[in-house]
C-alpha cells in the first residue's frame, strides 16, 4: 500500500516535470492596463473635485449676481415710478403753462390799454415845469434766440423820453449813474416781466436767461454818437436806447446792465480802452471773467449778435478794465457868477446833484488864489444835504485883498472836507 502511494507521487511529479509551463504574460498586460485605468480614474477624480469646487464657486457667484439683479430691478422699478410721477408733473405744469399763455393772450390787449393809461399818468416826472405830453411811443422788437423768433413791445410816454433826452449828462466815466437812475424803473420792469415770461415758458437756466437778455440787446442796431447826436460821446439812459432803437457800446451796456440789475443779478460795468461791456456774477457762469470782491464776473459783449456769456473779442483779451459797481452815488456839479459889492465880491453858487443818491453834509467853498497852494480869505457855507436831481443856489461874500494878482477858486466840499468839482475865474489884479 505504501509502495503504491509512493509510486503515484513519483509518477505525478515526473508528469509535472514533463508537462509544459502555463503562459501568464496575458495576465501581466491586463494588470498593467488595470493599473493605468486606476491611475486615470484617480486623475479624473481629482479633476472632478476641481470641477465641483469651481461649480460651487460659480453657483455662489450666480446667486450673488442674481440677488444684485433683483435689487437693481427693484431700483429700476422705483425709478420708473419716479419718472412716471415726474412725467405727470411735467404734463400738469405744461397744462398750467398753456393755461397761463392763453390767459396772457386774452388779457394782453386790456393790459396794454391799462398800461398806456398808467404810463401817461406816470409821465408827469419831477423837475419838469411844463405839462407833460400825453403821447405814447410804441416800440416793437423782434430778434432770434436759440432758433426761435421772439417779439416784445413796450409803450413809453413821450414826456419821460424827453425828460431823459434833455437831462444833463453827468461828468463822470462811471456810467452806473445811468443804470441806477430810478425814474425809468417802472417801464424797465414791464419789459423785464415779458423777458421773464419767455424764460419761464422755455424753462431756461440762469445762464440761458442772461444770454436771452444780451441777444435781445445785441439785436438793436449799433449807432455812433457822432451820427445820431450832436456829440462825440453821448451816453444814453436805457429808455433813450429803447426808443432810439440802438446805440453804441456804452448805450447797449447800460441797457443790458439795467435789465439784469432789475432781474436781481449782480452786475458790473466794464470800462475797456475805447470800449464798454458788462460783467455778471453767475453760479453756472463760464468763459472770460474778471474778479471783484472775491466774485467772478463773466464778460458780456453787448454789441453785434452771436456773443454769449464769457465770449470776449480778441482785441480786448489782454486789456485791463475798470470795474464799476452799480451803486447809487451823488454826483455834484456847480456853476457860479460873481459881482463887486464895494471892495468885496459877492458870489452866487448853484450846486446840482446829478447823481442818484443824496449828497449829505456838503458845503460851498470860495477863496482867492495866493499861489503855491495858498489861498486868501477862504469862506464856507453851513453844511447841507442835497437830494439827487435837485439843485440849490447859495450866496457868499469874500473879502478881496488889495494890490494882489489873484483869481477865484470855487468848489464844493464833501462830507470829509475834500474839495470836489473845483473851478477858477480868470486871473485879475485887485
Amino acid at each position: 500500500m505504501i509502495g503504491a502511494v509512493i509510486g503515484l507521487l513519483i509518477g505525478g511529479f515526473a508528469g509535472f516535470l514533463i508537462s509544459p509551463s502555463p503562459d501568464i504574460s496575458g495576465y501581466q498586460e491586463q494588470i498593467e492596463q488595470l493599473e493605468i485605468q486606476v491611475t486615470t480614474f484617480q486623475d479624473l477624480d481629482e479633476e472632478l473635485e476641481d470641477v465641483i469646487t469651481e461649480y460651487t464657486t460659480l453657483e455662489n457667484r450666480f446667486n450673488e449676481l442674481n440677488s444684485h439683479l433683483t435689487s437693481l430691478q427693484g431700483e429700476i422699478n422705483e425709478k420708473e415710478n419716479q419718472i412716471t410721477t415726474l412725467q405727470d408733473k411735467i404734463s400738469e405744469r405744461d397744462g398750467k403753462i398753456e393755461g397761463l399763455i392763453i390767459d396772457y393772450e386774452e388779457t394782453s390787449e386790456c393790459y396794454d390799454q391799462l398800461l398806456t393809461d398808467y404810463e401817461t399818468i406816470l409821465g408827469a416826472v419831477p423837475l419838469q415845469p411844463e405839462p407833460p405830453s400825453t403821447e405814447v411811443i410804441k416800440n416793437e422788437y423782434t430778434w432770434l434766440f436759440e432758433g426761435r423768433t421772439w417779439t416784445l413791445s413796450v409803450n413809453i410816454p413821450e414826456s419821460i423820453y424827453e425828460y431823459y433826452a434833455e437831462l444833463e449828462r453827468p461828468p463822470t466815466e462811471d456810467y452806473s449813474i445811468y443804470v441806477t437812475h430810478p425814474f425809468d424803473d417802472e417801464y424797465l420792469r414791464i419789459l423785464i416781466e415779458k423777458i421773464n415770461f419767455i424764460a419761464i415758458s422755455r424753462d431756461y437756466s440762469e445762464s440761458e436767461k442772461v444770454n436771452l437778455v444780451i441777444s435781445f440787446v445785441q439785436s438793436l442796431p449799433y449807432t455812433s454818437d457822432s451820427v445820431t447826436t450832436p456829440y462825440d460821446e453821448y451816453p444814453r439812459y436805457p429808455l433813450e436806447t429803447l426808443v432810439d432803437g440802438g446805440g453804441d457800446c456804452e448805450d447797449s451796456s447800460i441797457l443790458v446792465a439795467s435789465l439784469l440789475y432789475g432781474m436781481n443779478y449782480d452786475v458790473i460795468l466794464l470800462g475797456l480802452p475805447g470800449h464798454m461791456a458788462c460783467g455778471v456774477y453767475l453760479q453756472d457762469g463760464y468763459g472770460w471773467h474778471y474778479t471783484l470782491n472775491d466774485r467772478e464776473y463773466y464778460y458780456l459783449e453787448t454789441t453785434n449778435e452771436g456773443w454769449a456769456i464769457g465770449d470776449i473779442p480778441q482785441d480786448y483779451e489782454d486789456e485791463s478794465a475798470y470795474l464799476y459797481e452799480l451803486t447809487a452815488v451823488p454826483i455834484l456839479t456847480q456853476h457860479w457868477s460873481a459881482s463887486w459889492i464895494g471892495e468885496d465880491l459877492e458870489i452866487s453858487v448853484t450846486v446840482s446833484n446829478l447823481g442818484t443818491a443824496i449828497a449829505q453834509d456838503i458845503r460851498v467853498y470860495a477863496a482867492l488864489d495866493a499861489g503855491e497852494d495858498y489861498v486868501w480869505n477862504a469862506v464856507e457855507t453851513e453844511s447841507f444835504d442835497l437830494e439827487f436831481g435837485r439843485e440849490i443856489t447859495l450866496d457868499v461874500i469874500i473879502e478881496v485883498p488889495e494890490n494882489e494878482h489873484t483869481r477865484l477858486i470855487i468848489g464844493v466840499l464833501d462830507s470829509e472836507g475834500y474839495l470836489i468839482d473845483k473851478s477858477y475865474s480868470e486871473w485879475f489884479d485887485t
